[in-house]
């Protein structure tokens, strides 16, 4: 999302500089093979990384922030991305202090399901840390209208910005997927495309399929994805789908990137996402953009929108609900094609990135006005 947004802020004239640090996923990866503290040009902006702390899951760089602290004077504007972690959290109070005006990104982080988990720690690092930032921002950035109506504020007044994440138009992916991965062409392909996780209502989908199977529906199922961070839960999930009558319905790619991932998007005849909570659903557009019609929970954050403009399915997280828009679209092939038209046509027109570079920048320069006012 960061360089997305970063590449079309530059082609809007946007001086864009991003700091990040070298590490390369979770644990057990090598850090990124780049020059460290200095900055490099690409896509019209530059990049700078620095050494992630040895404890990688946090990711954090005091040289990121020491950097930060003598160079905020600069800029004219901060955009954090995540919250409840240490190298953002603090880099905010640096903004504070240096009088940098910043907008914070919560990725879902502010969403009460999400808060449940680890809830007495989170508490405590809002107090001391976030609740501050917060209170300090000249805006908070969610993605979706609804991620804004149900993010908590921990009793602090925001300013609230609604601006959607972008995708690209995706490349050509390889026409002969189905035969790579041993898919049959004659039946319906329905994709999960996400991280495999408990939140995103796989205990939902697999006994909706497993439903479908035995009246008959024939499809074929591929799940994609995996979970670093929760291997034991990715496990469970394998071995459910191996030990139920969707083994020989199923393929099993693990994570997929690029003409891979592109091909499977536009492949599937249905992109599936029930999740228990999603505060914008990136792999939602990207499907849609793909053309490909999508069943999702309410509790994604942009299900309005795919309800508005007729993308897909929506429905609740509740097994029987979600099995009976899933039978829905696989008896319908002419409806899930007019939905997959209307889905690309939607995410066109609304996701792609210079149309989300112009908000940002109209945001941005309302902010920057606003504090000239005072």
């Amino acid at each position: 999302m960061v360089l997305g947004l970063s590449s079309a802020l530059a082609r809007q004239g946007v001086e864009v500089t991003i700091l990040t640090t070298d590490s390369n996923g979770d644990t057990g990866q090598e850090p990124l093979d780049v020059p460290l503290n200095t900055p490099i040009e690409q896509d019209g902006y530059k990049i700078i990384y620095f050494r992630c702390a040895p404890f990688r899951r946090y990711k954090f760089s005091v040289d990121l922030l020491k950097w930060l602290n003598v160079h905020a004077h600069t800029f004219n504007l901060a955009h954090i991305h995540a919250l409840f972690s240490p190298v953002s959290s603090v880099a905010a109070t640096i903004c504070r202090r240096q009088k940098l005006p910043y907008i914070l990104r919560p990725l879902g982080t502010l969403d009460p399901a999400d808060l449940r988990k680890k809830r007495q720690l989170k508490q405590l690092y809002a107090a001391i840390l976030e609740r501050a930032n917060l209170a300090g921002a000249a805006a908070i950035h969610f993605t979706s209208v609804q991620e804004a109506k149900v993010s908590e504020r921990f009793g602090v007044s925001t300013r609230d910005l609604v601006i959607p994440l972008g995708v690209n138009p995706l490349e050509i992916g390889e026409k002969e997927v189905r035969s790579k991965l041993g898919i049959p062409k004659d039946v319906p392909l329905v994709l999960f495309m996400s991280r495999i996780d408990p939140k995103k209502g796989l205990n939902l989908l697999l006994p909706a399929l497993e439903t479908l199977l035995a009246e008959g529906l024939n499809f074929h199922f591929v799940l994609a994805g995996t979970n670093p961070q929760d291997p034991g839960y990715e496990e469970k999930i394998k071995l459910q789908i191996k030990t139920s009558p969707l083994r020989s319905h199923t393929t099993i790619t693990g994570f997929v990137i690029g003409e891979l991932k592109s091909a499977l998007l536009q492949a599937a005849d249905l992109f599936v996402l029930p999740s228990y909570y999603e505060n914008f659903g990136i792999a939602v557009a990207e499907a849609m953009v793909s053309g490909t019609p999508v069943v999702i929970s309410d509790q994604v954050h942009i299900c309005q929108e795919v309800r508005d403009s007729e993308s897909g399915w929506v429905g609740a997280t509740d097994v029987s609900d979600l099995t009976e828009l899933l039978r829905i679209a696989l008896q319908n092939p002419s409806e899930r094609q007019r939905r997959g038209l209307y889905a690309k046509e939607y995410a066109l027109k609304n996701y792609s990135w210079d149309a989300i570079a112009l908000q940002t920048i109209e945001a941005y320069n309302q902010i920057l006005s606003h504090l000239d006012v005072k």
